[in-house]
């Protein structure tokens, strides 16, 4: 990247050459230009599975199999303004039903 001797602008390529677009400075000649970018590689990202025996039991009728009780927890699933939603596990079949509110 070249700048501007005069006025300390970075010089831009205009028709034939590179010029200063503040003070019309040109330069007769090429520019090297070099750019370079660092890019770090991430580290894998482990799923924690869900450990259902530490969940809270809460009453709700599970739509399978009609038993009244089920594992409960929330999830931010939508924009953060927005309400969580539900998840309930019945306790018997296993059986997922999410709630939006």
């Amino acid at each position: 990247m070249e700048f501007c001797p005069k006025c300390g602008t970075i010089l831009v390529k205009k028709t034939k050459n590179y010029g200063c677009p503040r003070c019309n400075y040109s330069l007769k000649g090429k520019i090297k230009m070099e750019t370079s970018e660092k890019i770090e590689k991430k580290g894998k990202v482990d799923v924690v599975k869900e450990n259902v025996d530490i969940l809270p039991i809460t009453k709700f009728k599970c739509k399978k199999c009609g038993n009244e009780e089920a594992h409960f927890w929330t999830v931010q699933t939508r924009a953060g303004d927005e309400a969580e939603t539900q998840f309930f596990r019945c306790t018997k079949c296993k059986f997922t039903h999410r709630e939006y509110r």
